[in-house]
């Protein structure tokens, strides 16, 4: 592992094309782009070190260095946003840590990051950290959209699936359902080792990447939040969510 103080990248990887969005990334929202929004949100963060816009298109670049954001173009070839955020780790050496933003939740909680920035700089052990809430809505614990993870009693991930867990059976004793929330923390050796993995059975059966990590033994510290996340996946979702912006001013 890293020594020394962690310097921790908060890095947002945008990607311009997208199957139900497409160029989601610069929609507008209540007169800026959506990534800016999230640019802006992601800067009110006390915890890292540097914030840096990772994509596949220069379009995204342009708009970004137009709001002071640093980005970089990353290679086109990348099967995901992760592999992306390598990219920038390994070519910034002075980074030990990164903690993978989605570029698509416009009103992502500041301190929640600097939580999870928190647990990275005092546990210098830790290889891997994500974030789940309380889930009690029954038709968003049956929707498979929405990622549910169970954790053992020291708030490691024991399971992520896009099906119900833990499943409740008759007389069984009823437990908390957590909804993932899509955000990571990576010391640099554990990202290096995670992008070097070939997909596993598990992975590419529930279609969830953070599932690579515990079929190779990468424990995942689960930070329990309150935060509620609104990703933009579709026009309609970015009409919500602009909504929200006006309100909050």
């Amino acid at each position: 592992m890293s020594s020394g103080t962690p310097v921790i990248a908060g890095i947002i990887p945008a990607r311009f094309a997208s199957t139900r969005f497409p160029g989601k990334m610069l929609h507008p929202l209540a007169g800026k782009p959506l990534i800016q929004h999230v640019f802006e949100r992601v800067k009110q963060a006390k915890r890292l070190s540097a914030i840096v816009i990772a994509t596949d298109d220069q379009r995204i670049v342009d708009a970004a260095h137009s709001f002071e954001a640093e980005a970089f173009l990353t290679s086109a070839d990348h099967p995901s946003g992760t592999d992306r955020i390598a990219e920038i780790l390994f070519k910034n050496p002075a980074f030990t840590h990164a903690l993978n933003i989605q570029g698509d939740e416009p009103l992502i909680e500041p301190v929640l990051l600097d939580v999870l920035c928190e647990a990275m700089i005092s546990d210098p052990g830790m290889e891997m950290i994500t974030a789940a809430r309380k889930l009690e809505d029954a038709e968003a614990i049956a929707n498979p959209n929405v990622v549910k993870v169970v954790t053992g009693v020291h708030c490691r991930a024991l399971y992520f699936s896009r099906a119900a867990i833990p499943h409740l059976r008759s007389g069984g004793v009823r437990a908390c359902t957590f909804q993932h929330l899509g955000i990571y923390g990576y010391s640099r050796e554990t990202l290096q080792r995670f992008v070097a993995l070939p997909p596993g059975v598990l992975e590419q059966s529930e279609c969830l990447e953070q599932l690579r990590a515990l079929e190779n033994g990468i424990p995942i510290h689960v930070h329990i939040t309150d935060h509620v996340t609104i990703g933009v996946d579709t026009l309609e979702d970015a009409i919500a969510v602009e909504k929200l912006l006006h309100v909050g001013g």
